[in-house]
């Protein structure tokens, strides 16, 4: 039996927070919100993003690390799961032994769209992450099939929409080459996978 969780929590309760479920939660304006479980289409391309993206850091050498389903402080009582998180080893290191929940933007975000989270990875998340100054955000959208790009510039996000065969231009990862069909096919158990 699952009970209501608490109607009112601060971040630090949060950090701790355990309701013996294996739910997720994000914190908004002191109120948890539940996280649907994901769809095997929504596992199959943060597993991708999440490979090829750890793949570029090893690649540039670089001290980087790449993270799932990691915390992001948001505002004074709000912190959001996010799908993957690119963060610098001394963002880590600050982390090892406490909540995964990172107090310093991370270099970069993805967030990948489902049905009922539409309003919060385009709206809600876009101006909690340009706030908080999160340098590079992806708008990874299966429904639409397409992928934003949004980079921060003088504290708003400049977005650039790739489709089909186009690949992603991340400042972050100069170097990347992904094509937004790759994206999606990875997430389609239908076509033929090529992993």
């Amino acid at each position: 039996m699952v009970t209501t969780p608490v109607t009112s929590i601060t971040f630090e309760e949060y950090l701790t927070y355990d309701d013996g479920s294996d739910f997720h939660y994000e914190l908004v304006d002191g109120k948890l919100e539940l996280m649907n479980p994901p769809t095997i289409e929504h596992f199959l391309i943060v597993d991708f993003l999440d490979t090829a993206l750890k793949a570029e850091i090893k690649r540039c050498n670089s001290t980087w690390l790449c993270f799932r389903e990691s915390g992001v402080r948001t505002g004074r009582n709000k912190s959001r799961l996010t799908d993957l998180c690119v963060v610098t080893l001394e963002q880590a290191r600050e982390l090892l032994n406490a909540s995964a929940v990172f107090e310093s933007p991370p270099l970069l975000v993805v967030e990948v769209v489902s049905p009922e989270s539409v309003k919060r990875d385009y709206r809600y998340k876009r101006s909690e992450y340009a706030a908080l100054e999160v340098p590079e955000y992806w708008i990874v959208d299966p429904l639409e099939t397409k992928v934003s790009v949004l980079l921060l510039e003088d504290g708003f996000y400049e977005e650039t929409v790739f489709t089909l065969t186009q690949q992603i231009v991340s400042r972050t990862f100069p170097e990347l080459r992904i094509a937004v069909e790759q994206i999606f096919t990875a997430g389609n158990l239908n076509q033929e996978r090529r992993d």
